[in-house]
């Protein structure tokens, strides 16, 4: 109980009122039969404003059979079920800027099979390669650990180690994390928008799109 009350302490400093935006959560799974060992989730409002966001990505192969131990095989992005993330492993989070977000979406975009490259490679491009380029959007330091490129919670503990001040450590059991996290806010207007003549409430702002 009470490193759960510490982690919604340091959520809460990290991403409560003095600043908004959405928040990166990086996960890591144990090694077993269901993928993908290593995945993100999205959760807040962008400071432009728009709706609030919730979601999860990670990246694994289509298929799970001896061919991913041969060489390159068909990959795809998924989200991880609620189910999967309480069995999983939240270990640090970041909060984005809008620009930053919207990378993140292009990753997502861009290892997706339907609108980029979904190609899956155990050596070169699995599940921690990818959370890896989306730690590099955040801006995060130590990223190179060509020894735990298969090991996603030990790669993950060693780039939170490597960035002490840029993350907030979580290192809970995704049930716990999860029970912390309060309800997401209503979307915020946009008050740049509401200089029209006569405007009473703010125009909200369509959400950040991939282009």
């Amino acid at each position: 109980m009470v490193r759960v009350l510490l982690a919604f302490v340091l959520w809460i400093g990290v991403i409560g009122p003095a600043r908004a935006g959405v928040t990166m959560t990086f996960w890591s799974h144990e090694l077993g039969n269901s993928f993908p060992h290593a995945f993100i989730s999205l959760r807040g409002t962008p400071d432009a404003g728009g709706p609030p966001v919730d979601a999860n990505y990670g990246f694994t192969a289509k298929a799970i059979t001896p061919a991913i131990l041969f060489g390159t095989v068909p990959g795809k992005v998924e989200p991880a079920k609620i189910g999967y993330m309480n069995g999983s492993d939240a270990q640090f989070s970041v909060v984005l800027t809008d620009a930053q977000y919207a990378r993140v979406l292009r990753l997502v975009a861009a290892w997706d099979e339907k609108t980029g490259d979904g190609r899956y490679n155990l050596n070169k491009r699995n599940c921690v390669h990818f959370v890896m380029e989306a730690a590099r959007i955040a801006g995060l330091a130590g990223l190179d650990q060509p020894k735990l490129m298969k090991r996603p919670r030990s790669y993950l503990q060693a780039v939170g180690a490597a960035n002490p001040t840029r993350v907030a450590r979580i290192g809970l059991s995704g049930k716990q994390y999860l029970a912390t996290l309060p309800p997401l806010a209503p979307a915020r207007a946009d008050p740049a928008r509401a200089d029209a003549p006569g405007a009473d409430v703010a125009e909200r702002r369509a959400p950040v799109r991939v282009d």
